[in-house]
Parts: structure tokens; sequence; C-alpha cells
């Protein structure tokens, strides 16, 4: 009988270090594919060619500038959610996602490209990567291939908790880009800033675009399930500071109109719609449809768990007449809210939902045009119209 357990025994050992060794194997070989992977999809950016910006921006009142001829129209070009996995089990929807944000940006000719949120998708199992800056390496390097000017707000995605970065590493990265924007306020949580386009001969501000965190997850009052975060007190405390000091500069030309751009939707955004869908999906009182429809599943939105005070500071500032989001990535609507535009980015996602890839009403851009008196025209530039 000792004999019989013995070997039993060791059995047991050889099984528990075969599979071990195959354990480290596996990491091993998806940890050396990876790193293949990227090397491809990076150095394939080689050959991007500039579409190349109108207008360099300078850092003047204490914000990053264009000065432009206000007889032309300022373009902006929202891309969102662009989940670049930069790993061995995303190799071939990496190509394909960093391929859609060129074809975009060159059938669009944007002034400035806004992103946001969630360029990096650092979840293993869809991935194969936790390098959540090996990820934000390839979309730097197509947007300085492009040479075309961009700003960044960080989404849930890009730096998970278990990624290897955070967002101070990744402030950091872009900090050192040519093309990025990327700043940072004082006394607000995240990474906040604010750009401006003014007129090039009068100095007059057209419109300030607001770059806002809105972070990632949140313990839920059980204490069991993330939720997700949104925008925080104090930085609802820099917005409005930062309107007013806005304001103040263009004392001579009066307030200053203002976009928001962030990740997580606020809860007005789900207030919206259902206003919008209880009424038989015809305009009310407080609601204008203009595009777009909520295709998550039962027309989720995903928004902060927070019922902040943000679009209420919005209203009783009187600033901000346009709000954009990612996050949902199959929601891709455009309405207005009692006197604000809500819009949803129309996405790039090919990794993060299972099967995305086939969908293809929801990938694409949304372009914002800016008239020398601020006015925005705002409508989609669907991936399907540019191939």
């Amino acid at each position: 009988m000792a004999l019989v357990r013995e070997r039993r025994r060791k059995i047991f050992w050889i099984v528990v270090a075969s599979i071990i060794a195959a354990i480290v194997v596996f990491l091993a070989l998806v940890t050396v594919i990876g790193v293949i992977g990227y090397s491809v999809n990076y150095n394939a950016l080689d050959d991007v060619e500039a579409v190349g910006s109108r207008y360099t921006p300078v850092f003047e009142n204490g914000v990053y500038t264009f000065n432009v001829d206000a007889e032309d129209d300022f373009r902006i070009l929202q891309i969102t959610d662009v989940h670049i996995g930069g790993g061995a089990f995303s190799i071939g929807k990496d190509a394909k996602a960093l391929d859609a944000v060129e074809k975009l940006v060159r059938a669009a000719k944007p002034d400035l490209v806004v992103v946001t949120g969630d360029v990096a998708y650092p979840f293993p199992l869809q991935s194969g990567s936790f390098n959540n800056l090996r990820e934000s390496e390839m979309f730097a390097k197509l947007m300085e291939k492009l040479e075309v000017y961009y700003t960044i707000s960080f989404g849930n995605h890009d730096t998970e908790s278990y990624s290897f970065y955070d967002r101070n590493d990744l402030y950091e990265f872009y900090s050192d880009e040519k093309y990025c924007l990327i700043d940072r306020a004082d006394n607000a949580d995240g990474i906040n800033y604010a750009v401006n386009i003014a007129d090039a001969e009068t100095g007059r501000i057209i419109q300030t675009l607001y770059m806002m965190d809105t972070h990632a997850y949140v313990k839920d009052g059980n204490g069991l399930f993330d939720r997700y975060d949104g925008l925080h007190e104090n930085q609802i405390v820099w917005y409005r500071s930062e309107v007013e000091r806005m304001n103040s500069i263009n004392a001579a030309f009066g307030d200053v109109e203002s976009l928001l751009f962030m990740h997580i939707p606020f809860v007005e955004y789900e207030t919206a719609w259902q206003e919008y869908r209880e009424a038989g999906s015809k305009d009310t009182e407080n609601v204008t449809y203009f595009y777009g429809e909520a295709l998550e599943p039962d027309e989720n939105i995903c928004h902060s768990m927070y019922d902040d005070d943000m679009f209420e500071t919005i209203l009783e500032l009187g600033s901000t007449k346009g709000v954009f989001v990612g996050h949902d990535h199959l929601n891709y609507y455009s309405l207005e809210y009692k006197g604000v535009r809500l819009t949803y980015g129309m996405s790039i996602d090919y990794l993060a939902y299972i099967g995305i890839g086939k969908d293809t009403t929801q990938r694409g851009a949304t372009i914002i045009d800016l008239d020398g008196s601020g006015n925005a025209d705002i409508g989609m530039l669907p991936l399907e119209s540019v191939k």
C-alpha cells in the first residue's frame, strides 16, 4: 500500500508539474507572439503618409490655442473607443482599428482630432496583453505620422487596475508627442484641460473645447460589483472656473461658447433618450432628435453611477452647447436636450464586443465643423462611406 501511495503521489506531482510547465510555455508563447504582432503593426505605420494640419497651435492664456482665419471653418473629428489590444489575440483586429482611424482622418482632413477614450484595451483574455502603453504607442505613432493635432480624454479601459501603466504614465507619454495637445489642470481629479479656437485677427475666442476625465470604476452600494465612475465635484468646480475665466479673457467680445468631450456619459443621456422613445420616437418640449440609434441591448445607456451636477452646471452657465462621449460602442445618436446637443461618437471597436467586427452601422467618427462665429455643424462620418 505504501508503494501504491508513493506512486500515486509521484503521478500527482508529475501531472501538476506538467500543467504548470504547459501554462508557462503557453504564456511565453503568447508573450512572444504578442511582441511580434505589436512589432508588425507598429512597423507597418512607417509607411503612413502625412495628412497635415492647416494650423499650428500656440500656448497662450494657459491653454493650447488655434488662431484661425475667421472666414474658414475649423474641422474637429471625434474618434472614440479604438480598443487596440496590443497582444497575441488582437493582432489582426488592431490592424483593422488602426486602418479605420487612418481612413477616417484622411477622408475628413480635420484641423483637430479629439479622442474620447479607450484607445487601449489591455484585457488579457481578449487581447493577450496587459501593456496599455504598447497599445497607446501604436495609436500615437499613427497620429504622429499623419501629422494631425489631437487631444485625448481617457476612458475606463485605457488604464485598467491590472494594466501595466496608470494615467500618470500615459499622460507623461502623450505629453512628449509632438502633435498631442494633452495638458493637466491643477486641483481637479484626473486629466482635464481646455483648448481654444480663436480668431487670428481679433483674438476673439470662437470656441473653447473642454476635455474632462470620467475615470473608470467605483464599487456600488453592496461593495461587490464595479460600476462606472464619472465627473467628480472638484472637476465641475474647475469647469465652472474655466468658463468664467474664458469669459473674462473674451470680455470685449462677449461670453465664450464651448464644447465638452469626455468618455462616460452622464445620466441626462439616458433621460433624454428615454423621453424621446416614450414619446413614440418623436421630438418633445425638451428633446430634438437629429440622427442615430441606441443599439446597445435594450437600448442601454451605460452612464455614470452618480447623478452629478454637471448638466445643471452647463445649463446654469450657458457656455457649453454640445457634449460628446463614447463608451457605448453601439450607441451613436445625437439629440438636443434642454438646448444642449448630446452626441454619442461613432466608435471604432473591433475587439471589446464579441462579434462586433461584423457590425458596421455604428463604426466611424463624428465631424464637427465650426464656422467663424462658433456655430457647430455636427454629423456622422461612417467608415463604410470612406472605403
